[in-house]
């Protein structure tokens, strides 16, 4: 009778990790909705032609209206001041948020950009809009050496904390293969292709698009 009682004690355990590590799952919005792209030059597309970055191809997906709000160079601190003005001139439905790499690269502390990051999301919410995080990946001797990159822990750390919606290791996974990227840090015309297949797979709730 123990072993039993302590097999379901350890199953009910197990269950309670899992349950607790879900993350929240996006809202549906309307096919006419305004969707904002805000981020820094992967957002904007540095690396590819006009056209080919992940907002215009989310567009194509989706039929949303995706306006791209990335900046070249941005960084989480700048992004949190400008991030109120992107908000009021579109008014959008959805803000899908990417980044935090140039945080990185200038060897900021992880809390500082995290709270950065934080502000932004509240600054969504507080707008009516729905938040949804895009994790970037993070700066590490591993990954410059092995070439394979991995996603920051603050991202999944902040969207358990804030209650938001995360697209997980596919920009990671994107510049961990050499064939998407344009550089060391910005994906080509087919890593944004994939990036954007991946998003909207993850906004629409659907299977993920070919590779």
């Amino acid at each position: 009778m123990m072993r039993r009682r302590e097999f379901v004690a350890v199953l009910l355990c197990a269950w309670l990790l899992t349950a607790c590590d879900r993350l929240p799952k996006p809202t549906p919005i309307a096919p006419e909705a305004i969707v904002v792209a805000f981020g820094d030059s992967v957002t904007y597309g540095t690396g590819a032609a006009a056209g080919e970055d992940w907002p215009s191809r989310l567009a194509g997906l989706s039929g949303w209206t995706v306006v791209n709000a990335g900046v070249p160079g941005d960084t989480a601190e700048r992004a949190r001041d400008r991030i109120e003005a992107v908000l009021t001139q579109y008014q959008p439905a959805l803000v899908v948020i990417e980044i935090g790499g140039n945080d990185f690269l200038r060897r900021r502390p992880q809390a500082a950009v995290k709270d950065d990051v934080r502000r932004i999301i509240q600054s969504v919410r507080q707008s009516g809009a729905q938040a949804v995080l895009v994790a970037v990946p993070q700066l590490s001797l591993f990954g410059v050496l092995s070439g394979a990159k991995s996603d920051a822990p603050l991202y999944r750390e902040l969207a358990r904390e804030e209650g938001v919606p995360l697209v997980e290791a596919v920009f990671s996974e994107i510049l961990s293969r050499p064939e998407l990227c344009a550089d060391q840090i910005h994906p080509n015309a087919e890593g944004y292709r994939k990036m954007a297949a991946t998003i909207y797979a993850f906004l629409a709730q659907t299977p993920k698009g070919a590779d």
